[in-house]
């Protein structure tokens, strides 16, 4: 269930006299491409079961996404599911919702 699955690459060549390439001794750099991103619809919204969260000080998505999902790189699920780009934008004490069924939630959220 990667995030990754379906993404295209790309070719980056646009900074071959950059030291980053001159360094990895290559001409090119192949990158997955930034996903655009879909607005789930709130009835694709309401298909995601969760739990609350009360946020404390130190927290972090990754940690949260390890603690439930059981992989750090499900952070993004539980930020966007709670229209956070960040944890600069959580504040303490805040009920946070944590999407329970990590599968429906990849497929709505992306």
């Amino acid at each position: 269930m990667s995030r990754y699955k379906g993404r295209k690459v790309a070719i980056n060549d646009v900074y071959q006299d950059d030291e980053l390439f001159e360094n990895r001794g290559v001409q090119t750099i192949e990158q997955f491409t930034t996903p655009r991103l879909k607005n789930p619809t709130q009835e694709e919204l309401d298909r995601i079961e969760y739990r609350f969260h009360y946020w404390v000080t130190g927290e972090r998505f990754f940690k949260l996404a390890q603690k439930y999902y059981k992989d750090h790189r499900y952070w993004y699920i539980i930020a966007r599911f709670n229209n956070k780009a960040s944890e600069a934008q959580v504040e303490e004490g805040e009920k946070i919702k944590i999407p329970l069924n990590l599968h429906i939630a990849v497929e709505v959220l992306g």
